[in-house]
């Protein structure tokens, strides 16, 4: 419900004061990204950094600072009157193994390292935002849900988000996902998708006197030539991503016995994707049986087509907001957090908070003083959620 003497105007004047005042939080929100960063969280192996979360919520003197079943760090800002809910989340980890160095370096412009768009800086704007609201003066009517999702990337499969919101008894009104990069990133929908693994084995018993390229490798190769072939529609949109492959052991001598190709599967349309799938595990068949190898087709994520309308007063907002701040939105369908939202029908979006380069590579760059403004933006928008400015009456 809209509450009488706000609109967004009355959130958007505030917003210079905000984006000078957030400038006094630069040392503890750095502070907990060097913290968080160089902790290493990939996928299933979070637990420390989640740790690292709960004692940072405990300093914070937030209210059920908790772990749960899933490994998520869950904790609540109470609000004023604490009969609405909004549900701020960012996922803990990410794509790099504790064997990689990780270490950041913070630069005058810049911080750099492994993860630290994606998503580190993510998880510590969750930390430092109890301290951002306090330095601003704000204090939300609604309660403010901090969540660190854990095993969300790849095979995790949202698995730590989907968890708390399967379990939860609090109602919520409206989640924001936080992602350290790129500012300006604005996602309410999310595209079908199937995320897969083919692996192809050739059997001990294999002839090896059989004349022809051989070898793993040239099997999956063969599936490769045939998804190809796949006609590929332009409405729904749709597409097939090959995400990579591995076979071999790089020695000339040997003959590559086991190879890998992991693939993903993108439409708007929930049906397209499975028809796409269908076809792939048909492919997968007829190449087994005619090179005798042994090839096994796995799936380790899926998502479903949908979310709120690009009319709907959530994106609204955000979009005037971001107009207001001089962000250019980067408007695109999601695979992430949101996926989770929708299936439990709560109006959510994806926000970046900078800019940043390299994304993926151990030597991750984020801009500092974007920052700021990214900041701001996330202030404004949980204002507008709280103040019933972001609920569609329909």
């Amino acid at each position: 419900m809209k509450k009488t003497g706000w609109n967004l105007e009355s959130i958007v004047e505030k917003l210079p004061e905000y984006i000078e005042k957030l400038k006094t939080v630069n040392e503890v929100l750095l502070s907990n990204l060097v913290m968080v960063g160089e902790i290493p969280a990939p996928t299933f192996k979070e637990a420390k950094r989640v740790q690292f979360m709960l004692d940072r919520f405990t300093e914070a003197e937030l209210q059920n600072s908790s772990t749960d079943e899933a490994g998520n760090a869950v904790a609540i800002l109470p609000g004023k009157e604490g009969k609405e809910n909004i549900l701020i989340v960012a996922h803990t980890d990410t794509l790099y193994s504790e064997k990689i160095d990780h270490t950041l370096t913070i630069q005058p412009n810049s911080v750099i390292g492994p993860g630290v768009g994606d998503n580190s800086l993510g998880v510590a704007v969750i930390l430092t935002l109890p301290f951002i609201l306090e330095q601003l003066n704000i204090t939300l009517d609604s309660n403010l849900i901090l969540l660190g999702a854990s095993r969300s990337l790849g095979r995790g499969d949202l698995e730590g988000l989907r968890f708390f919101l399967s379990n939860t008894d609090i109602p919520i009104i409206a989640g924001v996902s936080v992602e350290g990069v790129q500012l300006g990133r604005l996602s309410y929908s999310s595209i079908g998708m199937i995320r897969g693994e083919i692996v192809c084995t050739v059997p001990e018993e294999y002839d090896w006197s059989r004349f022809g390229s051989v070898g793993s490798i040239v099997t999956i190769n063969e599936v490769i030539n045939q998804i190809l072939e796949i006609p590929i529609p332009k409405r729904p949109k749709t597409t097939i991503v090959f995400n990579s492959i591995e076979g071999g052991t790089g020695k000339f001598s040997k003959i590559p016995k086991l190879s890998f190709l992991r693939f993903e599967i993108r439409s708007e349309s929930d049906d397209m994707v499975h028809e796409i799938y269908q076809r792939i595990e048909d492919i997968t068949t007829d190449v087994s049986y005619r090179y005798g190898d042994d090839i096994s087709l796995t799936i380790y994520s899926k998502r479903r087509p949908g979310g709120i309308e690009f009319s709907h007063p959530l994106t609204k907002n955000v979009r005037s907001i971001m107009k207001y701040l001089n962000i250019k939105p980067r408007i695109s369908p999601s695979t992430s957090e949101l996926s989770a939202f929708i299936d439990q029908k709560i109006p959510a979006i994806t926000l970046g908070i900078t800019k940043g380069d390299r994304v993926d590579d151990e030597k991750e760059i984020i801009e500092i003083e974007p920052i700021y403004t990214g900041l701001a933006q996330l202030v404004a928008l949980l204002l507008a959620i709280d103040r019933g400015q972001c609920v569609d009456d329909k």
